[in-house]
């Protein structure tokens, strides 16, 4: 395996330039697809890579169930400074499950408990709660998924907002935001290095709502207002990974990009751009990022193979 099985711990620097470009000069739906599946795909093969180093660290402790050939010179050698790294992998990786088990488990919860909420109510597509604290979300349920807003939120906008509200959670639910939210939270856990394209696709998938709304309503500044107006008076939604329209983070350049016109429709950047020369790089991170995942995984099973008695 080599520095090869580290690789994969460190190459999603290489998606940290895309993850900034992607957000100005890409359509909002393409730069949240794009940078979900890197994210994803790096922490996959980043934590294939800490449960191999695992693997040797484990063997190496006293009273380990694993088979006795696990922990030969052999297997070490197959891992530079296999002492430091087999052994640092073991409390790396639990934080890893611990964190995402803990993301998983949260997220969960927030859902039932909503859906608990909800179960006096009428099954229709919008639910409003008689609630005067302002706030909205949308809520994945079933095949549709329900629109939440509270009547403290409904009053505080004039009606061509509202129409903007709901046309932006139905956004929201139409193109299932919630699971880009959800993997690449999970990401970010697996590996700290990808938060920034955490952070990226928050934003991204609130713009790919806005401009779905703009288009549904017909009116840009609409869109703008109720976003302005939603995030002054509302609070956050119950988890990251539940999108809503006063969303945390940079509503300004929310409000700004639809004043301005709306982006231009284009599935991969060309080559000869800023934007396409940081996607490309990040392209042969994650490429990279497989391949030594790969490479090294397979050679630890045959190496293991061959150390453990028949």
């Amino acid at each position: 395996m080599g520095v090869f099985v580290f690789l994969p711990l460190v190459l999603p620097l290489t998606a940290w330039p895309i993850a900034r470009l992607a957000e100005q000069r890409l359509h909002p739906r393409t730069a949240t697809r794009l940078l979900t599946g890197l994210a994803v795909v790096m922490a996959v093969c980043s934590t294939v890579c800490l449960g191999l180093l695992m693997v040797v660290g484990t063997a190496q402790l006293p009273g380990n169930p694993l088979p006795d050939g696990w922990s030969d010179p052999e297997v070490r050698e197959a891992v530079p400074y296999d002492e430091v790294a087999g052994k640092a992998a073991i409390p790396a990786l639990l934080a890893v499950l611990l964190a995402c088990g803990r993301t998983l488990w949260r997220h969960g919860r927030v859902r039932r408990r909503a859906h608990r909420a909800l179960a006096g109510l009428p099954g229709a597509e919008v639910a409003v709660l008689p609630d005067e604290v302002p706030y909205a979300y949308a809520l994945p349920e079933g095949r549709r998924g329900r629109v939440v807003v509270t009547t403290g939120l409904l009053s505080r906008l004039e009606p061509a907002e509202r129409r903007a509200l709901f046309a932006h959670e139905r956004a929201h639910l139409a193109a299932r935001h919630h699971r880009f939210l959800l993997a690449v939270q999970l990401a970010a856990r697996a590996n700290p290095f990808l938060r920034p394209l955490r952070t990226a696709v928050s934003y991204t998938a609130e713009r790919w709502a806005d401009e779905e709304a703009a288009h549904a309503v017909g009116s840009r500044r609409d869109v703008a207002c109720a976003i302005g107006k939603a995030a002054l008076v509302s609070r956050a939604t119950p988890v990251p990974t539940l999108a809503s329209l006063a969303a945390p983070g940079p509503v300004p350049r929310r409000v700004a990009a639809l004043l301005g016109p709306p982006p231009a429709m284009r599935s991969w950047p060309s080559v000869f751009t800023s934007v396409g020369l940081a996607a490309w790089g990040a392209a042969a991170g994650t490429a990279v990022s497989a391949l030594s995942s790969a490479n090294s995984a397979v050679t630890m099973v045959l190496i293991l193979h061959a150390a453990t008695p028949l």
